[in-house]
């Protein structure tokens, strides 16, 4: 669908540098845009997204948008902060079968989603063992809700935090991450398949 460049962005130095639904290596132009793509990454409509997906053009005039972002069968090309000075993008993106849209640094970085999303990164590696996963989601299909507080004894097999991080991440559990940073209090309900 399209072609996939890459520039001078880095993979590796922006943190966290964990993802979990990016296709393909991560690299980022800027802080801003790792920031959006923890947010990409715990946005329950997104299934995947890519960085530097395509370099678009007309006349003399190119730009390579920040993401490649699919939700369902929609795919969206992405740019972090202020919109480029672009006026044919959107005509371009909708001839490589996308959208387009800008997310802005304020949006980005609002509330308490970002620093959630940035916390629950730090494990994005980690896979929570079936027991732990198991013995968690017996509970919650017993009591409906539990906070975090309570789901803690659930792991023994792996560290409580990090396990319960990746059932977030996977999407096997979920908590309001628009509230209030994550603690003790924090509600955990089972993700409804």
């Amino acid at each position: 669908m399209l072609a996939v460049v890459r520039s001078r962005a880095q993979a590796n130095s922006f943190l966290p540098k964990g993802t979990v639904r990016c296709q393909g290596p991560p690299a980022f132009r800027t802080q801003l845009a790792r920031d959006l793509g923890c947010l990409l990454d715990v946005d329950d409509e997104v299934d995947a997204w890519s960085c530097l997906p395509a370099s678009l053009g007309a006349g003399d005039s190119t730009h390579v948008p920040d993401f490649l972002v699919r939700r369902g069968d929609r795919h969206s090309l992405v740019d972090a902060g202020t919109r480029p000075g672009h006026a044919w993008l959107e005509d371009a993106a909708r001839e490589c079968g996308c959208g387009y849209e800008t997310v802005t640094s304020v949006s980005i970085r609002s509330g308490a989603r970002l620093a959630n999303a940035r916390d629950l990164l730090r494990y994005s590696n980690w896979q929570c063992p079936l027991g732990d996963r198991v013995r968690l989601l017996a509970a919650l299909d017993e009591v409906g809700s539990m906070t975090v507080a309570e789901c803690l004894p659930a792991f023994r097999e792996t560290a409580a935090i990090a396990g319960l991080s990746s059932l977030v991440l996977h999407r096997f559990v979920t908590v309001n991450l628009d509230e209030a940073r994550i603690g003790p209090e924090t509600m955990v309900r089972r993700c409804c398949a």
